[in-house]
């Protein structure tokens, strides 16, 4: 039942998209199409959660599209039901979030109509129970949010920003394919049931973890196949930063998980010396890489690539512990991961949303052209310090809980028979806690100069609050998710 609306609400998204085509000139044609994928997502996200907490058995579907005598298979378990309700809360709240913003917006016909199609292209991602519809919904998703990253197509940095982005996604799909087709072995498997149940050698196992974590990896932001992300998320319209950083990394993550987790077959212990080894440098990189920029959403974005990073940790710690057999311990690394993923899909779009107002009210990304905003944006300024805490991970934060457990896995690695995991994963405990002192001095540094002070230019000092609907949007996600945990 809950599948069934899931895909439904897919579809109106589609059908969404088709009519800002045909409404492009109407003045409304903005409020109605973001006002409706906000109403659609939040149906979607009641379904997602009433499959996840009421625990039913998975739901299956199949559909006669797609590949000949084939059809296309969905699957809605309570894997794909955490990951749908991370892409519908998130995007509930970019949807309303644009309901104000997207009034300022220049070329809102090379926006509103990729909007939906994008949030209807991570939904099928999740929900595709076959390699087909995954790789055609994975392949639709990038390009409807490349199309969203060109869409201020004038500004050259934009268009190269666009082709960078479309290079690594390309490349990331092809080592999907690659992937799937080891999966699927000479006997031509399709369904993800029957590759489950195929068992592949340990050879090839180990060339579709490598694999998958290129293709997942690339999408979600993993160094150094993260090129793409300080680029696009610039680029792109705020709200579409948002989603893109704090919702289509983590439907990467997914992939990452179902291919590695649930088709693979059961890991073997070096498995984890790869994951955790790029994880740990991702980590330590990405938060470097912040310290030194001074465009905020630039910077933001490679916060993205920590965090990703954080994440990555614990699948690669789950991944030991699996291996081993400890299942206690592979639960609780692999809980810190997933709720690390909810927790900065929330304090990311949170923080995306204030760079976005302080764009719009001073048309400036430059941190050192702005100063004194908490006089003139009060109410944005509030918000945005709740995103920079929750990120520096200061408890009792939602960013703390998730480390915190990510932390207690590492302490479980002593139990490990392996001496280079009893080796390794203290060094990355290590990177990790180096990481997040890194991160509350980079928010320390970028909150002050934005906010505090005296007003640097003339576009600081005549800054005026953001719409009512964008702080909303904000509100929605400071309180309580970036809240108290």
């Amino acid at each position: 039942m809950m599948l069934s609306v899931t895909l439904l609400c897919a579809g109106v998204l589609l059908a969404l998209a088709v009519l800002a085509v045909v409404m492009v000139r109407s003045p409304f044609v903005s409020r109605l199409i973001y006002a409706a994928s906000m109403l659609v997502t939040a149906v979607s996200l009641a379904a997602a959660l009433t499959h996840l907490l009421g625990a039913p058995p998975p739901e299956e579907l199949s559909l006669p599209i797609g590949l000949p005598w084939l059809g296309a298979h969905l699957r809605l378990d309570a894997l794909s039901a955490f990951f749908l309700a991370v892409v519908d809360l998130g995007a509930m709240t970019a949807s309303l979030f644009a309901f104000g913003y997207g009034e300022h917006e220049r070329a809102p016909g090379r926006v509103v109509p990729f909007f939906p199609a994008f949030l209807a292209g991570m939904t099928l991602v999740v929900l595709a129970d076959d390699a087909f519809t995954f790789l055609l919904s994975w392949e639709f998703m990038s390009l409807t949010s490349w199309a969203l990253v060109i869409s201020h197509h004038r500004v050259p940095e934009n268009v190269r920003a666009g082709y960078i982005y479309l290079l690594m996604a390309s490349f990331g799909t092809l080592a999907l394919l690659l992937g799937f087709g080891l999966l699927a072995g000479s006997d031509g498997l399709y369904t993800f049931a029957q590759m489950r149940a195929a068992h592949p050698t340990a050879a090839a196992a180990a060339l579709v973890l490598l694999l998958t974590l290129i293709g997942a990896g690339s999408k979600a932001g993993l160094v150094p196949l993260h090129a793409w992300l300080p680029l696009a998320h610039p680029a792109a319209p705020s709200h579409v930063s948002a989603l893109m950083s704090g919702v289509m990394t983590k439907v990467a993550v997914y992939g990452f998980v179902r291919i590695v987790f649930d088709l693979a077959g059961r890991p073997s212990w070096w498995w984890s010396i790869v994951v955790l080894t790029v994880a740990g440098i991702t980590t330590v990189m990405g938060v470097l890489y912040a310290l030194m920029q001074h465009d905020l959403k630039r910077l933001l974005a490679y916060h993205t690539v920590e965090n990703i990073g954080i994440i990555f940790i614990g699948l690669g710690l789950a991944l030991a512990f699996k291996s081993q057999g400890m299942l206690f311990a592979a639960a609780l690394a692999l809980t810190a991961a997933l709720l690390h993923v909810f927790n900065h899909s929330l304090f990311k779009s949170l923080l995306f949303f204030g760079a976005g107002g302080v764009l719009t009210a001073t048309g400036e990304r430059d941190m050192e052209h702005l100063g004194g905003l908490i006089h003139r944006m009060p109410q944005t300024a509030f918000v945005f310090l709740i995103g920079c805490a929750a990120i520096s991970a200061l408890p009792p934060l939602n960013g703390f809980v998730s480390e915190w457990l990510t932390f207690q896995a590492i302490l479980v690695s002593p139990q490990l028979p392996s001496w280079g995991l009893k080796l390794l994963v203290p060094a990355i405990g290590a990177l990790l806690a180096l990481s997040a002192a890194l991160a509350a001095a980079c928010f320390v540094k970028a909150y002050g100069i934005t906010f505090l002070g005296r007003p640097r230019t003339r576009a600081a000092e005549t800054a005026s609050e953001t719409d009512w609907f964008s702080w909303l949007a904000m509100m929605v996600l400071a309180s309580p998710g970036d809240g108290l945990a």
